[in-house]
């Protein structure tokens, strides 16, 4: 099979793309900048470069045309960044260009990539693939990659054969996310505190890449499926963690005082630069919140099987830890 692939130098995007090749399919991969280094170690697993972007309609006609599938893996995810403005174009527009650009070509069939976050904060309930929510998000992102879910759903009622997978947060090792960040932080023993009641669906990059390609291989047209994983607090994490690497735990703090901290940061990066993840943005989208969701449909139908995230941890802190010289 030949497939077309967004999002291929990123983090599940790379994963997918070497899965696809290692299993004997073609592979042509929509690239932004042909001559960094990750296009270059995909050219070396026998993947086709197409220098072009999701922005540039244009740019991916001739890569698109004749393809068996297509992925759409692409997205900007930066929480608590500063500059927001590509967040609109890349997960909105993009969306819509590769989606309007699928229908035109009669492409057989399409995975979109949406995430858990749509769903902003669940208050603690584990909501299923019918969830919907419509207060107000966290975060630009979760905005932006509300709306493209919504575009996604118009394109499948108007009959393009697309699945949509939701990712809940996803680690391993090649992160070069916040989750990677909060996780070298520990590691350094410079992640002083982190709030109660916070809890995410932890799966493995590896997991989400394989659920990605399972769904073009199994799920019908026009399905939505989570392919989150298993359900933690942060606190049970870094408690797993501590058990890992022996490295004290940090201290758990009430979630209000994250929320203070939100309130003050946004005052304060109005003068002063912060880091994504301690200013308003990021600290709003971290105190006290659940981004929880039910993978019980992924399993059933599509035999998804997430890994623990004692064992993936496990391996994720290891690859760290060596990085950083700990062993």
């Amino acid at each position: 099979m030949k497939y077309f692939l967004t999002g291929a130098t990123g983090f599940v995007g790379g994963r997918v793309a070497r899965m696809l090749r290692d299993a004997g399919h073609d592979v042509n991969a929509l690239i932004r900048s042909p001559d960094k280094n990750p296009a270059r170690a995909l050219a070396e697993l026998g993947v086709q470069i197409a220098p072009g972007d999701v922005t540039d309609k244009a740019s991916m006609r001739e890569p698109m045309e004749g393809v068996d599938g297509v992925f759409h893996i692409a997205a900007w995810y930066k929480v608590g960044a500063r500059d927001t403005s590509p967040a609109e174009r890349v997960n909105v527009d993009g969306t819509r260009n590769v989606l309007e650009l699928m229908k035109e070509l009669a492409i057989p069939k399409g995975v979109y990539t949406s995430t858990l976050g749509v769903n902003s904060n669940t208050d603690g309930e584990m909501v299923d693939e019918s969830y919907r929510f419509d207060g107000e998000h966290l975060s630009v992102y979760e905005r932006t990659k509300a709306d493209a879910h919504k575009i996604a759903e118009r394109f499948i009622a108007d009959g393009l054969p697309l699945v949509i997978v939701m990712p809940g947060l996803i680690y391993g090792p090649g992160d070069t996310s916040q989750v990677r960040e909060t996780l070298i932080q520990y590691l350094q023993g410079k992640l002083p505190m982190i709030p109660r009641q916070t809890a995410y669906c932890w799966a493995h990059v590896d997991d989400i890449a394989e659920a990605h390609i399972i769904a073009m291989e199994k799920a019908a047209p026009g399905s939505t499926y989570i392919i989150a994983g298993p359900p933690h607090t942060l606190v049970e994490a870094m408690t797993i963690a501590q058990e890992i690497t022996g490295k004290r735990a940090p201290k758990a703090a009430p979630a209000g005082i994250f929320k203070s901290m939100a309130q003050i940061s946004g005052v304060v990066e109005k003068v002063i630069p912060l880091p994504p993840m301690y200013g308003s943005e990021g600290l709003r989208a971290l105190g006290g919140v659940t981004y929880l969701g039910d993978n019980g449909k992924a399993k059933r139908e599509l035999g998804y099987n997430p890994r623990s995230l004692q064992e993936g941890i496990e391996e994720t802190l290891r690859h760290e830890m060596k990085l950083l010289g700990m062993g």
